[in-house]
């Protein structure tokens, strides 16, 4: 029986202390706190930085099901009109983590007390947001001895409605690299601009410039995306701007895409570079491949979720989200899928308000699918 007050009071709890990337100390506290209190009979738990790791021993096993939750928050002030409003200043839940270890906690709280045919490893990953906590957990020697055979994770979907799952075989999100550029050049008084070299006005350009990559270089049948989501420069209004700073993301849907998108914008701050007068300098950040469902699982998911009553499946299209567990799906086979969660806000908005009742469908439905899965 789902305990469904008590994952709820575990999901406001989590909302309350989002932490960036590896700083995940209070949240793995909670996290370790909680897995604790339950039946210890055949578990085992293991720490990696702020991450955690545990393994239930089936009964019979004859293979190993990995499960992946993100636990990281992301750099927004929140806006929502929540009574359990985020406790940390400038940091936010907006992507859905809170509700992602809440769900894998129910299914590992069902696994603690009855015990699964299989072995199944509850991954509780740090950095999904930045800088990237997948590929090096991956290579941690925990996870070079508790290597899944397949694995599984889920992400919220603001815009379905809860009690739908949606997914697809194959490409479900694309490849992302985080894009920043710096521009430097002279500084000065606003009534002497001849003096200066203005990077506002370079700067300027520059993502006007940005915008036609994928209007004109990329293939229209080979979606990209190109955004610009924060730019940055000079002190005061009066003085002339020596740098600037333009922060921005790249998506496309294919892998050729991106060195293409990325081989032309170097191009361009080149000619910023020669046409300004200045210096430019490129940083890819971190950089995500694309999330790729093994067709056969993802086919085996999707006929076992069509044949429930209580969800409703979508075989959806691909999307440009970025998802770090690509890394995982890279090494593992596996399957990622949508969970609807009816909120009028989207993903990284601070108003996000994702339905709590979608917690109870996705550990019930989990818990359904992994014995299925055990007896197969």
């Amino acid at each position: 029986m789902i305990d469904v007050a008590k994952l709820i009071e575990t999901r406001r709890a989590l909302h309350q202390i989002p932490e960036l990337g590896f700083e995940e100390v209070k949240t793995q506290a909670y996290l370790l706190d909680y897995i604790a209190k339950l039946p210890q009979d055949h578990l085992l738990i293991k720490t990696w930085k702020t991450g955690i790791v545990v393994k239930v021993h089936g009964s019979a096993p004859s293979k190993m099901i990995g499960y992946r939750a993100d636990i990281d928050g992301l750099p927004m002030d929140e806006e929502t009109s929540y009574s359990f409003r985020s406790m940390h200043s400038g940091k936010m839940h907006a992507c859905g983590h809170d509700l992602h270890m809440t769900i894998a906690l129910g299914v590992l709280t069902h696994f603690s007390i009855s015990q699964p045919k299989d072995d199944i490893l509850f991954i509780f990953q740090p950095a999904e947001e930045g800088p990237g906590g997948a590929k090096p957990m991956l290579a941690s020697d925990i996870l070079q001895e508790w290597r899944p055979d397949q694995i599984i994770a889920l992400h919220i979907a603001p815009e379905y409605p809860v009690g739908t799952i949606a997914t697809r075989e194959g490409l479900l999100f694309a490849n992302t690299s985080e894009l920043f550029i710096d521009l430097k050049g002279q500084g000065g008084h606003a009534a002497y601009p001849h003096t200066t070299r203005d990077m506002i006005v370079a700067s300027a350009h520059l993502v006007t410039q940005l915008q036609s990559i994928v209007s004109r270089n990329v293939d229209p049948l080979d979606s990209a995306v190109v955004t610009i989501g924060k730019i940055t420069g000079g002190t005061k209004q009066n003085i002339i701007a020596e740098k600037a700073r333009i922060e921005g993301t790249i998506r496309t849907l294919s892998i050729e895409s991106m060195q293409k998108v990325k081989n032309r914008l170097e191009a361009l701050v080149h000619g910023i570079e020669v046409g300004f007068e200045c210096l430019a300098t490129i940083d890819y950040g971190a950089n995500y491949c694309q999330v790729y469902n093994n067709e056969a699982l993802t086919r085996e998911f999707m006929d076992f979720t069509k044949h429930q009553t209580k969800v409703d499946l979508i075989e959806c299209k691909e999307a440009m989200t970025g998802e770090d567990f690509g890394y995982f799906l890279e090494e593992v086979p596996g399957f990622m899928f949508w969970l609807g969660v009816n909120s009028p806000y989207g993903l990284h908005d601070n108003r996000l308000e994702p339905s709590e009742q979608a917690i109870e469908v996705a550990v019930t439905h989990l818990i359904d699918y992994l014995n299925y899965k055990s007896d197969r």
